[in-house]
């Protein structure tokens, strides 16, 4: 079982106590799914070894997609996607970081802020690709909610292909591998068009005190593999691993975190309940995609991608090709004879 979810089921009913008037109705569904998560009460799925005539059932996962021990098919199935759509070329990541004057935002109105920072944020690049290159580029945005220390911190992620294609012509225009668009006009721009997108919605409201200067990160990464890992251990797996988890007591939680300024581990201590509510205020709304595509990248542009990708063979891994992508099953080897077990049912308790 997870650490955090067994945290979570000592200190259940004292938490709700303390925060049941700051937690969303998606947090409660959140909570309600991962305490019932491999349990039997979620229900059992029922597997049949047809080598050895073994006969086995398995509590089931809840599939919730906060739940620190039920996504890492789905965080393979994104990767490979991911993998599948590379372009042998040189690659950045843009992050869009909100100011910490705008978080209270986040907190009490996400289901709102959090699409606008996607669209917004898209607007800006594909702006600059068209006023720079007078073409569409293709890039994948991801927003992540936490720092390092876990507080909220929402900021998006955004992989861009360094290049342009051109659909008249049929060519691929080769991008500058060390400079993609500059940070601070991306910055000025990001800040001026979210602002207003905020001032003019009827049910938010700007702070009083906003910061003149924005940041915007604009870095190359080389070809791209690396940052889809990196944000793939963040992105289903949920806000902390229970690794990460190095000492708990009747009253404090001890987690440890990787610092960005000198890369070395520390620590931070929290009350239990301060703690609970540390991870679970990142519960994200319901129906908000946290991983959006655009441009050559997005779903329905498969057609396009590939005709794109088939510019650069042979320079293309035949192993990238996206009709090799297949989608992850489930399995379960027989204890007995360790071959492949068949679910044949489910069951569920009333």
């Amino acid at each position: 079982m997870s650490i955090l979810i067994d945290i979570l089921k000592q200190h259940h009913d004292d938490f709700l106590a303390a925060y049941q008037n700051q937690l969303s109705h998606e947090s409660k569904r959140a909570i309600y799914a991962m305490l019932r998560c491999r349990t039997v009460q979620q229900g059992c799925s029922q597997w049949f070894c047809q080598r050895c005539q073994h006969d086995d059932r398995v509590p089931m996962s809840c599939g919730h997609r906060h739940c620190p021990q039920c996504q890492h098919t789905t965080t393979s199935d994104w990767l490979a996607r991911q993998r599948s759509k590379l372009l042998p070329v040189h690659y950045f990541m843009a992050t869009f970081t909100l100011p910490y004057q705008l978080r209270v935002i986040a907190q009490y109105h996400s289901d709102i802020l959090y699409p606008m920072m996607f669209k917004i944020a898209a607007s800006v690049l594909k702006d600059f690709a068209k006023r720079q290159h007078k073409r569409d580029i293709g890039f994948t945005a991801v927003l992540h909610t936490h720092n390092r220390q876990r507080d909220l911190h929402p900021h998006l992620h955004i992989i861009v292909p360094s290049g342009t294609y051109d659909q008249k012509k049929h060519q691929w225009h080769k991008g500058n591998c060390r400079y993609l668009f500059n940070e601070f006009a991306l910055a000025k721009v990001w800040r001026a068009r979210l602002i207003e997108a905020i001032a003019q919605h009827p049910n938010l409201r700007l702070p009083t005190k906003i910061p003149p200067h924005w940041v915007v990160d604009c870095r190359h990464i080389g070809y791209g593999l690396p940052a889809l890992k990196y944000l793939s251990r963040y992105l289903y797996r949920g806000v902390l691993a229970d690794k990460d988890i190095i000492r708990i007591t009747d009253s404090n939680v001890t987690f440890r975190y990787q610092n960005g300024q000198d890369q070395r581990w520390k620590q931070r201590t929290l009350p239990v309940l301060k703690f609970l509510w540390l991870i679970l205020q990142h519960v994200l709304p319901k129906g908000l995609q946290r991983v959006r595509d655009y441009g050559f990248l997005r779903g329905n542009a498969r057609t396009l991608r590939r005709k794109i990708q088939l510019l650069f063979i042979p320079n293309l891994a035949p192993s990238l090709a996206e009709s090799n992508v297949v989608r992850s099953k489930a399995f379960r080897l027989c204890p007995c004879c360790q071959h492949e077990m068949s679910c044949v049912g489910i069951s569920r308790t009333r």
